[in-house]
């Protein structure tokens, strides 16, 4: 069975930095693509960022996220910088059919 589990998420000030990390357990963390999602209050999840075994990655067209991956800690993370309030989301990992439970990122004006 899947488990992704995530941390990091937390309450920042507007134009600060956070960084998110999502481990797994359960798969052959190196032969699967991951991805984050969020979201928002009120809102339907929306993709964020994915990433391949390989570690091509591709995001929401915002150059503020960056997302990689520790093959040997099967972890990915997702490194967000200048954050604004329109940020605030719950921020899910997801791999297959499988998702977190996610990390509340608040981000204060």
């Amino acid at each position: 069975q899947v488990q992704l589990v995530e941390t990091g998420g937390g309450e920042v000030q507007a134009g600060g930095s956070l960084t998110l990390s999502c481990t797994a357990s359960g798969l052959t963390f190196d032969s699967n693509s991951m991805r984050w999602y969020r979201q928002k209050p009120g809102k339907e999840r929306e993709f964020v960022a994915w990433i391949s075994p390989g570690g091509i990655s591709s995001s929401s067209a915002d150059s503020r996220f960056n997302i990689s991956r520790d093959n040997a800690r099967a972890t990915v993370y997702l490194q967000m910088n200048n954050l604004t309030p329109d940020d605030t989301a719950i921020y899910i990992c997801n791999t297959q059919d499988a998702w977190g439970q996610g990390t509340q990122v608040s981000v204060s004006s």
